[in-house]
């Protein structure tokens, strides 16, 4: 089932064009430029990852819970952070530490090579294989563990996105990050959380500020 025809099986009115396209403009005037990003957000039907009972606000610019403790990041932070990944360019291999919901999978998916998934609750993991299968989406390869570790069998990664927060970027993390490739991260505590994005030069480290955010903390082990 590709996105149209998972959208129109909803067949209720928080998939209209309109609704979805007033969320658009929105992040365009909040300063989301790329239109590859702007076109993602139009067409993955956010609806489909959330809870019904909350299936219709699911076109608002708010983060929202998705059980365990998780939640699915507002759409500005997810296009925002999906367009600092892919700036400049397509990333062959970018790595994705906490799965969630999906949704940011099914954002960034379309835009990079190949997306490595990894999320510590079972429970969400089945859930988001399922949502990106039924939206056609198959460039995505998905782990159950422990996202502090990445991935290193399939290291070095041109691009990290983590979607929730540790204090600190793990090391692990950093050492799996190819030359010239960014990671993307909130770091730091429950209420004093930045946006960081961390580039790859040689052995240095650049590190740019984006702003502030919130996130819920980037959980260890796996459930």
């Amino acid at each position: 089932m590709n996105e149209r025809s998972a959208a129109g099986a909803a067949g209720i009115g928080m998939t209209s064009a309109r609704t979805r396209e007033r969320l658009v403009q929105r992040l365009a005037e909040q300063g989301i430029r790329d239109p590859r990003v702007l076109d993602r957000i139009r067409n993955v039907p956010r609806h489909l990852f959330v809870d019904e009972a909350l299936g219709s606000r699911a076109y608002e610019d708010t983060a929202l819970p998705i059980g365990h403790g998780q939640t699915i990041s507002q759409p500005y932070v997810v296009a925002r952070m999906t367009e600092a990944v892919t700036l400049g360019g397509t990333p062959a291999k970018v790595l994705e530490v906490g799965t969630g919901s999906g949704y940011q999978a099914a954002v960034l998916a379309p835009l990079v090579g190949q997306l490595y998934t990894i999320e510590c609750i079972e429970a969400l993991l089945a859930r988001a294989q399922e949502r990106l299968r039924e939206l056609g989406i198959r460039n995505v390869r998905f782990r159950h563990g422990d996202g502090h570790l990445g991935w290193p069998k399939q290291a070095p990664f041109d691009a990290i996105l983590l979607t929730a927060a540790p204090h600190a970027v793990p090391q692990p993390l950093l050492d799996q990050l190819a030359e010239g490739g960014r990671l993307v991260a909130p770091v730091g505590p429950e209420g004093r959380q930045e946006l960081l994005r961390l580039t790859r030069r040689g052995d240095q480290i650049l590190r740019e500020r984006l702003g502030f955010v919130s996130f819920v903390p980037l959980l260890g082990g796996v459930g």
